[in-house]
């Protein structure tokens, strides 16, 4: 259910912040409150717990964020926190970066691959991102996985491309246990 809340949240901030011209500032407030809120999870804990009092949240969300992020994004916490949903706040954050990053073309690309990407492949990728998927800005995400012993595995989304030679073989170990080969 805080999905959907969240969603919808995160779309009502969007548009306010853009009517008011300062859709950056918010984002900006939006990845930072993600971050602290990720990085710490007793203050996720008391966000989510019913049996905080609403001004003890006020008050936490206050000393952490008060004079870091811009009027809007304190009167929003601040709105979402008397209304008895903190627990979704969490979501509603990742949910407007998410938004936004689609209004504005971003696409994160996860590429995990047995050593890290040159500068060369990086580049490569990215291209590669921008033209099939028509995005104006790639954001890669890298994972190093010994295991793939060489190649990448691509996901964008929930579109995975696996280039990597441990799935080749694992793909040429079947066809030689069915007989194919």
């Amino acid at each position: 259910m805080s999905g959907k809340a969240g969603a919808r949240y995160a779309k009502s901030l969007i548009d306010l912040s853009t009517e008011q011209n300062a859709l950056e500032e918010i984002k900006n407030d939006m990845v930072l409150f993600e971050k602290i809120v990720h990085d710490n999870s007793e203050l996720e804990a008391i966000l989510k717990n019913p049996i905080v009092p609403l001004d003890k949240k006020l008050g936490i969300l206050t000393d952490v964020f008060g004079n870091k992020v811009h009027k809007i994004t304190n009167s929003f916490l601040k709105l979402v926190v008397n209304k008895g949903r903190s627990a979704i706040l969490f979501d509603t954050a990742k949910q407007f970066v998410a938004q936004y990053n689609l209004i504005k073309g971003i696409v994160t690309a996860e590429v995990t691959s047995a050593i890290a990407l040159t500068d060369t492949s990086r580049a490569e990728i990215v291209s590669l991102v921008k033209k099939e998927l028509g995005a104006k800005e790639v954001i890669v995400k890298e994972k190093i996985d010994e295991k793939l012993i060489g190649g990448f595995i691509l996901k964008v989304g929930d579109k995975q491309f696996d280039a990597s030679i441990a799935s080749g073989l694992s793909k040429l170990k079947k066809e030689f246990a069915q007989g194919v080969a």
